[in-house]
């Protein structure tokens, strides 16, 4: 049980303090970005089952690889926050809520909202790759799929996920979630699971990019005189 205990703090300990101490000095405006997506996932829920409702969030978010590219980069940042309509919504709320809250916590609210942004646009761009690649190979996809509806917070999720475990050293844990998208896109090979997979390689991109930054502030100035 100890060694249980020093794990799960190694793994987590660096998170837990993050969001012990952020929630200590900020009470119930800890996650205002977490909260706000939520709402928007409830939002759009709603609006989706009311009566021309589906026709709206279709305009707003709806994102298809058949549609023109211009439109479908003008609807992809809501298309994040609109949920599948044939699954529970409780379900995305509970993502937004965690991946969100805790990104906004350890990245801040700008890089959450880059990484959520820059997972969803990945997917949305992979869609109109693999549809042109076609199902004969390895990362295509049937024409078919071209109008299918690509939305939903989930390729937002697994990015943050990936990126908070990165930057918090959490290495099992973004192991983890990287592992079980790859064997999703190898049991289920469709859209939404190779979407997953290239949200957590735009996910690794960024936490990569933000290590050498890190390493080029801590490096110690060079000195004229050892330049001469």
């Amino acid at each position: 049980m100890p060694g249980v205990v020093r794990a799960a703090r190694a793994e987590w300990g660096v998170l837990a303090r993050a969001v012990r101490d952020h929630v200590r000095r900020h009470r119930w405006a800890s996650v205002p970005l977490a909260v706000g997506a939520a709402l928007l996932v409830l939002v759009f829920s709603v609006v989706q089952h009311l009566p021309g409702g589906e026709t709206v969030v279709g305009r707003l978010g709806v994102v298809r690889a058949a549609l023109p590219l211009g439109e479908s980069l003008l609807r992809t940042p809501l298309s994040l926050y609109v949920p599948a309509p044939d699954l529970p919504v409780w379900g995305a709320l509970v993502q937004v809520l965690l991946a969100f809250g805790a990104a906004e916590i350890v990245l801040g609210r700008r890089l959450t909202l880059a990484v959520a942004y820059a997972g969803t646009l990945a997917g949305t761009v992979f869609a109109r790759v693999a549809v042109e690649l076609g199902p004969e190979h390895l990362l295509g996809l049937p024409g078919v799929v071209a109008h299918v509806r690509d939305t939903g917070p989930s390729a937002a999720v697994v990015a943050l996920a990936v990126c908070t475990a990165v930057r918090c050293r959490a290495w099992w844990t973004g192991g983890a979630v990287a592992a079980a998208m790859v064997v999703e896109a190898v049991l289920l090979p469709n859209l939404a699971g190779l979407e997953h997979v290239v949200a957590v390689a735009a996910a690794l991109l960024i936490a990569g990019a933000l290590e050498a930054l890190d390493r080029l502030r801590a490096a110690p100035p060079v000195r004229a005189a050892a330049l001469r």
